[in-house]
């Protein structure tokens, strides 16, 4: 008998990838020993380059971070990256440099927390192909913590809305799901902890639908910004029937004929050291190899 597949599986939606997290901190020097000497991810070497950005890759993901007040995203984002000690020492290593401010690092079962020196936090993850597909190196979800009882209204708006894949997870309903890409997700958990005030940081994603769900946003007055032709921002997600914010958080929203879309990105191997250099070794690889292949 043939073999059957469950073929919706592979099913995108709309979104077909998710880029970055950009968010504000108010000294490049301590953020870039925290990303790069401290979790091992490298600045990208082409754009942003002065003093007052600085983007950091993460496999085919990145972290923007331009000068300003720090932000601080109310949730956590989920870090795929390889070897665990290594990345504790590293961690360890930056620890007396970043002394006097919220930097910490704590290992758990399946992850090591890292926070970074203004008290983002990053769930830090050995790749996984059950979990996080063949992603070897990237950013595979953000988790943000929203009111109680909003989960279902956030699905329905990302689905609605957006076109974007979205389910409940947790069992009991309480946590959103939305599909921004190959195996990598926005996640909405519910929470009866008090909410920080949002603070400007935002996250970015491509999409193939580029007009359909600007119409919808723009007839329910939600557009924030029109940046150029191939990008524009909404910031609250609203509940489709009363139309009241469930939660604010600025999307960049870019076509998938946007200059920038798929741009290869430099990831360099943190293992390598003036003193260890080996020829073929520089690069780090952001995807399971083929011997890992799922098919």
């Amino acid at each position: 008998m043939p073999q059957q597949f469950d073929r919706s599986k592979e099913d995108l939606g709309n979104a077909i990838h998710f880029e970055h997290v950009n968010i504000q901190v108010p000294d490049q020097r301590l953020a870039c020993l925290f990303y790069v000497t401290g979790l091992g991810l490298t600045r990208d070497p082409y754009l942003m380059v002065s003093d007052t950005n600085m983007w950091i890759n993460a496999g085919r993901s990145q972290f923007h971070l331009p000068s300003g007040r720090p932000q601080v995203l109310r949730g956590h984002i989920g870090l795929v990256i390889e070897g665990r000690e290594a990345l504790v020492t590293r961690l360890a290593s930056v620890a007396s440099k970043l002394e006097g401010t919220a930097f910490a690092f704590a290992e758990h079962n399946g992850y090591v927390e890292a926070t970074c020196p203004w008290g983002n936090r990053l769930r830090c993850y050995e790749p996984d192909a059950a979990r996080f597909g063949r992603i070897a190196l990237g950013i595979p979800y953000v988790e943000f913590e929203v009111p109680v009882g909003t989960a279902p209204a956030i699905c329905a708006f990302y689905l609605e809305i957006m076109g974007m894949p979205a389910e409940l997870w947790n069992g009991d309903g309480t946590v959103a799901a939305v599909k921004t890409g190959r195996d990598q997700h926005l996640l909405f958990r519910e929470t009866d902890r008090p909410q920080r005030d949002y603070d400007g940081h935002h996250v970015q994603m491509y999409i193939t639908d580029f007009s359909g769900p600007y119409r919808r946003l723009k007839a329910r007055n939600l557009i924030s910004r029109e940046d150029n032709q191939y990008q524009y921002r909404f910031c609250d997600i609203v509940d489709l029937g009363s139309g009241k914010p469930l939660f604010t958080l600025e999307h960049e929203v870019r076509s998938a004929t946007h200059p920038m879309f798929m741009r290869p990105m430099v990831n360099r191997n943190p293992a390598l050291t003036n003193r260890n250099y080996a020829f073929g070794h520089d690069h780090a690889s952001w995807a399971m190899g083929p011997d890992q292949y799922e098919g």
